[in-house]
């Protein structure tokens, strides 16, 4: 599937679950797989490889993930779970865990516009992005234990990174839902807006991080990510070998230029690329 959803003969024979939206150097994923989104093997495989596109895409700043005004997405295909052997659900969560990953690391900054439920698979997804814009009325809850089974998409692991071992624990051994109030409290998401707010919320900040040096904030994001998993002294050597980096890009030359002539806040990284 191409950046801007022109769609190759094969793809054209099936309806396309993602769909994609330009906005200048903004991107929106949009998830489309009625009614409730669930993640169905067309559904993961076209989102991995937009992830792969967005990946190498020149030009593109920021992406918002959204499922629709009515809901985010539900989680994984429960009915094509309940036939699988081990086997074959070990190895279609291994590509549903390899795809939200896909997105967790992509270069830029990835904003969640979260409506309605976002559940299992759902709640996944949102905890790949780097932030999370949720309406007041929206549900997440990780509810596999329910199933008996337990999440198998990074669910656990960002869970603990994000609140917490113990807060992570209540809410994937209840499988309990939560409102965005408490989602917001417990540090699960970032901004509480009313429903009809959500989109614009998320796509104005991600057009606001758009404007800024995309080496220095693929630098931070990666220091803070990898950086969450060594020790303070491997963080530090990263940050410092991460901050040399950036140090000699032309972005970093603009800014530190227009501080010193124009004062902070000023400088204006128009080049999509100027050092590639």
């Amino acid at each position: 599937m191409s950046l801007l959803g022109r769609l190759s003969a094969d793809e054209e024979a099936s309806v396309p679950r993602i769909s994609l939206d330009a906005d200048g150097p903004v991107i929106t994923v949009r998830l489309d797989n009625p009614p409730m989104n669930a993640f169905d093997d067309t559904q993961r495989d076209e989102l991995a490889a937009c992830a792969r596109e967005l990946a190498d895409a020149r030009g593109v700043r920021a992406v918002v993930l959204y499922g629709g005004q009515r809901l985010f997405a539900a989680g994984a295909d429960i009915k094509a779970l309940s036939a699988m052997g081990p086997e074959e659900a070990r190895g279609w969560n291994r590509a549903l865990q390899r795809t939200f990953d896909e997105i967790a690391r992509l270069p830029m900054p990835v904003i969640a516009a979260i409506t309605g439920y976002a559940l299992g698979g759902g709640m996944e997804l949102a905890l790949a992005a780097d932030y999370r814009v949720a309406a007041d009325d929206a549900v997440l809850g990780q509810p596999e234990v329910q199933l008996g089974i337990m999440p198998g998409s990074g669910g656990t692991q960002r869970l603990l990174r994000l609140i917490g071992p113990s807060r992570a624990k209540n809410l994937l051994m209840t499988g309990r839902r939560v409102s965005a109030e408490e989602a917001l409290r417990l540090g699960l998401v970032d901004e509480v807006v009313g429903p009809e707010s959500v989109l614009d919320t998320a796509l104005g900040y991600a057009r606001r991080l758009a404007e800024g040096p995309p080496a220095a904030l693929e630098a931070i994001k990666e220091a803070v990510d990898h950086g969450a998993d060594i020790g303070m002294s491997a963080g530090l050597a990263l940050e410092r070998s991460l901050f040399t980096g950036v140090f000699g890009t032309a972005h970093a030359t603009t800014g530190i230029g227009s501080f010193l002539e124009h004062g902070p806040g000023r400088a204006r990284f128009d080049d999509p690329a100027p050092d590639g």
